[in-house]
This record gives C-alpha cells, structure tokens and sequence, in this order.
C-alpha cells in the first residue's frame, strides 16, 4: 500500500450498541476514508464497559474487518468515551507575561493556572479545550502567542471523567492488542465530523443520539462552551416497543428501523406492521400508528431533557444557526421535525462532510463519532507523538487509580 504508516489515523468508537473501527489516511488533499469495521456490542451499558471480555472480543472484530478493507495492521486507535460521568465545567486562569510578550511558555503556564481547579479522587481531566485568551482587557483572542501586553487570561473548558471507566476503556483496546493515542470525548468528536465552521461561530448545539446516551456540545463564537451527557437514547426506545408491543428486543429492534416513526402525524391511518410474538404465538398485524404513540413520547421526553440542559446551560438565546442531530437514533423519521417543536430552532441531521474516500459507506449518523474521532486524530497527529502520548495516559491514569485506592497499593 503507498500509504505512509505514519498517515493512517484510526477512530475506535466504543459505542453501546455498536463498536465501530474507522480507518482514515492523511493526503494532501485532506482525509480518505479507507477501512471500516462493526461490531454488535454487548459489553457496555450506557456508554460504559461493564464486561470487559465482550467488548475486547468486538473491538478485535471490528478491527479485523476494518484492517482487511485498508490493507493495512492498525497499532494504535484514537478511543471514544462517553456515559453518564463525564462532566464539563468552565474555568479560567491569568498570570503576568514575561517579557511582555506572550511565549508557548507563557500560553502552558496560563492554561495549568486555568486548570488548578479542585477535581476529585476518583475522576481525570480528559480534555482542557481553551476558548479564548485575553491580553489586557483585550478579549476574543484565539492565538495570542507573539502578542505584546503585561498580563494573560485563559479560559478554557474542562472535560473529566471517571478514572476507571477511561481505564476500562483503555485496558479494553489494549486486550485487543491496539495501544490507545488519546481518549477523546464523543460529542467532540461527532462535532468534528458534522458541524460547519460558520455554525461554530454563530453558535450550535449538536446533541448525539447514540444507544445508551445523548451527548450534547454547544459551540458559541467557535469555542466549546458547554458539554454534558444523559443516560438516555435509541435503547430506551428499542425497550418501549418490545414492552409496549410485547415482542422480543431484537424484534423490536428490528420494528424500530424499518418502520419506526418519532410523529404520529407523519403516519397514514391505514398503515400496519407485522410483529412476532413471543413464546412462539401467532405474530400479529398492528396499525403502524401504534408504534409511532410508542416512540413519540419518548422522543419528546430527550428532546426535553436536552432542552432543559441548554436553557441551563445559560447559552439558549445564543445558538443563532440551532441544533444538529447526529448519531444512529437520528435516523429515525421524524426526529428533525420533532425537535424543532421542543426546541423552537432550526434543526438538521448531521452528516460526516469533508472527507473522500468510502464515503457513500460511512455517510449517515451512525459515523459521525468513529469519522470525527479519525479528523480528531489527524489534527493532534501533528502535536504528539503517538507512544509518549499513550504511555502518558495509562501512567496517568494508572497514577490517579493508585492515588484513589492509595492504601490498598
């Protein structure tokens, strides 16, 4: 293969319903897509792994598949996380520039005082996002190194999660025999894959609605202002069918792809599925309008949640381009329109963009982590080198674990 190995970039996404591997190489004209694999997954729970041996036995699978499809060996993936721990919070940190003139150093010391917040045993920063800098009163500053002033703020938004979820998640892949580059938080990552730059700038929420969870960000002036996890998603509603329509959930599964619709209004009276029974009795033809008074419901109790999160959030009158719907569940029929009810905005699906390659294979919802994971990666290709970077991450999660238990090691 005339791809570099140093080029290729690969994207694990460690979903609750599905893990998906995505091969991506770097050329000159942007990122090919190159591999995928997928993978059923049983081993997780709302976004977490709680059985680590089904999910290294699905992430060898989906590894496989995608390293047959690019013909190449994968040795190290950039992870996804997700679940119910994750937490953001914003903060920010000043100090007096040395020589007057703002240095790399004086940008690492302005980011470390920026980040010296109390944060508990038991959880690790994953992510230290920088959203802007001020020099002297002088706000909205993306790129301050060379500038003259005497003092420098940050303020920067703060991700961590749960050490031993992040750990799980590293031991996983390890098990598979991948080392892991970085541990990127989901929603980052299918913001990467979806989201215009003209839309991060006017302000965009992009809520991902996966299996397990939905993941919100909120971008305002082309900074990350806001993230935030709910333990709710695609699950819940494959369990309502199965207990509403009482058939088993791979059945209902099955019902909520094929004929699954979030409006009531958008379904002709007339309309009617086939759903099998369970213990072997006659399947039964119901009017399609049924499963649509199901899904419903449920759809508009997310959309609520993720609503209250963004009026909490404080940025509710400044997403001036709406709200982006991504991941699997966003499929579902009817789901824009729904949205824009409960949101009173704009709303879109989004779609991996800027890529070449496999991209009638990758282009839906269900890819927009495992592509934003690949674009993630080739943008921080450049600023780490991959084994320091991972040596780093399990020392330091290893560190935090040993410090929380401390008497027990």
């Amino acid at each position: 293969m005339s791809t570099k190995k140093e080029s290729l970039i690969v994207g694990l996404d460690i979903g609750t319903t599905k893990i998906c591997a995505i091969v991506g190489s770097l050329t000159d004209e942007g990122l090919d897509i190159v591999g995928i694999g997928t993978s059923p997954s049983k081993g997780l729970r709302k976004g977490v792994v709680i059985n680590i041996e089904s999910t290294v036995e699905a992430i060898q699978k989906a590894l496989q598949e995608a390293e047959l499809m690019a013909g190449c060996e994968i040795k190290s993936v950039f992870a996804g996380i997700a679940g119910g721990h994750i937490k953001g919070v914003n903060s920010q940190g000043v100090i007096a520039i040395k020589n007057r003139e703002v240095s790399k150093e004086d940008i690492t010391r302005v980011i470390d005082a920026a980040k010296a917040i109390a944060i508990p045993m038991d959880r690790e920063v994953l992510h230290i996002l920088p959203q802007e800098f001020i020099i002297d009163d002088q706000d909205g500053i993306k790129e301050p190194l060379g500038m003259s002033g005497v003092r420098l703020e940050a303020k920067v938004h703060i991700v961590t999660g749960a050490v031993a979820s992040a750990q799980n998640i590293v031991k996983s892949c390890q098990r598979a025999r991948v080392e892991v580059a970085d541990i990127v938080l989901e929603q980052l990552a299918s913001a990467e894959a979806v989201l215009s730059a003209d839309e991060k700038e006017l302000g965009v929420a992009v809520v991902d609605i996966g299996g397990g969870t939905s993941d919100i960000a909120i971008y305002i002036d082309g900074a990350i202002k806001h993230t935030a996890v709910l333990s709710l998603g695609g699950n819940h509603l494959t369990n309502d069918i199965a207990v509403g329509l009482r058939t088993p959930s791979a059945e209902a599964e099955k019902i909520k792809r094929e004929s699954g619709c979030c409006l009531i209004s958008m379904v002709g009276k007339d309309e009617t599925i086939e759903v099998q029974s369970v213990g072997g009795r006659e399947p039964r033809i119901l009017s399609r309008q049924l499963l649509a008074e199901i899904l419903e419901p449920r759809v508009e109790e997310i959309f609520s949640l993720v609503n209250r999160e963004i009026i909490k959030s404080g940025y509710e009158d400044l997403i001036a381009s709406g709200v982006v719907l991504t991941g699997g569940s966003s499929i579902l029929p009817g789901m824009p329109e729904l949205a824009e009810q409960i949101f009173n905005l704009p709303v879109r699906r989004g779609l991996p963009r800027e890529i070449s390659g496999l991209i009638d294979v990758v282009n839906s919802p269900a890819f927009a982590t495992g592509v934003g994971l690949v674009k993630y990666g080739s943008r921080n290709l450049q600023l780490r080198n991959f084994n320091i970077g991972n040596e780093q991450l399990f020392d330091k999660i290893s560190r935090r674990m040993k410090e929380w238990f401390g008497e027990f090691f």
